[in-house]
């Protein structure tokens, strides 16, 4: 299918598409979370009412509402609620401080707030911390009365009318926000349509994972992250799946103990949390679970991690790249087509080029800045007209990533493009570093930045935290990587750490550990 055929035009509403889809299947569980399951009756009856809560409370089409909230049965029904009314949800990281959410409440000018009850007084703190008007707060698994200003969740879904008809909203219109995750800074406000997660799912979902009706999905990434989002949420309600929701962390032992306990057939994760599982003592047998596939993005995934866990379990491991501005993965490796240590290939509906700083296609063979052409980009970055005119350059979107293409047509991460190192006159990929380390047996996880010395040369420095019950010196790790890479590539500096910095959805943070050096 083509990037360019679309029939997704028009009159067009994702809550109301989901909801037509899923019509015959109303006693089928949607969704299981830590306390409850909902069925997709109960799904589309719960965020109809949700819709007409909020329209009773004040809020308009195209306004904004915060959504704050641990991953729970009351997620999908708010979030497909706020698109069924033509209102538009801000589903934020709920690991966050006061002052963020202060943050994104005034760039959002966010009308109402959507919240867990753990998480109401976290916001509570960041409204008190400066003036923002918001007509209602509406506190999901509220223990009680959840205080002043605020309503139980639960309550005014029993009392609210069941709204009968959708939003008459376009494909194009904007559908929801997701916040990018702070990598490199200040998180941007990334505006999607009602149309684009239905390409996610055609092109991915359906198309590269094959998700069908009896799967049951896993997703350790959250909901409020892009990756999550679809994983969980939209190709799962595409197709008649269930999905199994966790409110907590997504420790080895929880991940596993859902494992055994649901029987998931495909499982969603991130590079860190797979080093985490392979080395916890509970690794279950093959036997005991039913994984046909699982999924890695957020960080490009090893080739020695992606190689042990297809030996332990038998599955493959399919890494792919997706971001918050194309909400969900454009290049992947296919199920029984794998290149460990590659990002795979393009998902078919998106175009991939790689430029060289001028703009122009690099030559075969030469590292580029990741572009890519495709139906589910967003619209922009609210209120950032110059961040959005450097990532949405027409129908291409810039990813901000150095990627090399492979003769056979995949393609390899080579780190963020502002990752780079250029040491001795030569650039050197931080991850390409961080990879070779990882083979080493005693390396846990590594994180590779540039340092500069007292002569103002720039010199690799790695960050490694080793395995439980390993151990190695820097002058091994050195020599382990002298051996597999060009002589210039290897780290001149090796510290070791009990842990690396990290986004809530996993993302080494390595920015953290640059104004940890500058600090020094």
């Amino acid at each position: 299918m083509s990037s360019r055929d679309i029939p997704v035009t028009g009159e067009f509403n994702y809550a109301a598409h989901l909801f037509g889809l899923n019509s015959e299947r109303s006693g089928k569980t949607a969704f299981i979370d830590d306390l409850d399951s909902l069925s997709y009756g109960e799904l589309e009856d719960r965020s109809r009412r949700m819709a007409g809560v909020l329209l009773d409370a004040g809020v308009r089409r195209e306004e904004r509402v915060l959504l704050l909230m641990h991953d729970c049965n009351d997620w999908p029904v708010a979030f497909l609620g706020c698109m069924f009314a033509g209102i538009v949800p801000v589903a934020v990281n709920t690991l966050l401080t006061a002052d963020d959410y202060l943050y994104m409440l005034q760039h959002s000018r966010a009308q109402a707030a959507l919240v867990s009850h753990a998480l109401l007084p976290t916001l509570r703190a960041a409204m008190q911390k400066g003036p923002h008007e918001i007509r209602s707060i509406f506190v999901s698994r509220s223990e009680g009365d959840p205080g002043e200003a605020a309503e139980p969740l639960e309550t005014s879904l029993q009392q609210a009318q069941p709204q009968a008809l959708a939003a008459a909203t376009q494909a194009d219109d904007p559908g929801f926000w997701l916040y990018s995750s702070g990598s490199t800074g200040r998180p941007k406000g990334t505006v999607h349509t009602h149309g684009n997660p239905y390409w996610t799912s055609e092109l991915y979902g359906k198309a590269v994972l094959g998700i069908r009706e009896d799967d049951v999905c896993f997703s350790a990434a959250k909901l409020f992250f892009a990756y999550g989002l679809g994983n969980a949420l939209t190709f799962p309600l595409t197709v008649g799946a269930t999905t199994v929701l966790l409110g907590g962390r997504p420790t080895p032992d929880v991940v596993f103990k859902i494992m055994v306990d649901h029987q998931p057939t495909l499982f969603f994760g991130a590079p860190t949390g797979y080093v985490g599982m392979l080395a916890s003592s509970v690794l279950p047998s093959p036997d005991q679970l039913s994984l046909r596939l699982a999924v890695s993005a957020g960080e490009a995934l090893p080739a020695e991690l992606a190689k042990r866990f297809n030996k332990h379990f038998g599955v493959d491991v399919i890494d792919g790249i997706g971001s918050t501005e194309m909400l969900h993965i454009f290049i992947s490796n296919i199920p029984g087509k794998v290149r460990f240590g590659s990002s795979g290939y393009p998902v078919p509906g998106y175009d991939i080029e790689l430029r060289g700083d001028d703009g122009q296609l690099v030559s075969e063979g030469e590292l580029g800045d990741l572009y890519v052409r495709g139906p589910s980009a967003a619209l922009m970055y609210w209120g950032n007209r110059e961040k959005s005119r450097d990532t949405f350059r027409g129908e291409w979107t810039r990813c901000g990533d150095k990627y090399l293409r492979n003769t056979d047509g995949s393609y390899t991460c080579s780190g963020r493009s502002d990752d780079m190192l250029k040491v001795s006159g030569m650039y050197v990929s931080p991850f390409e570093v961080e990879a070779t380390l990882g083979e080493h047996i005693a390396v846990l996880e590594t994180a590779v930045i540039g340092v500069v010395d007292a002569e103002g040369l720039t010199k690799t420095k790695a960050f490694v935290v080793l395995a439980e019950g390993q151990q190695a010196t820097s002058d091994d790790l050195k020599a382990f990587v002298k051996d597999r890479l060009a002589p210039y590539k290897y780290p001149r500096i090796i510290e070791f750490i009990d842990e690396l910095p990290k986004t809530a959805t996993g993302k080494i943070q390595r920015f953290r550990l640059r104004e940890q050096e500058v600090g020094r």
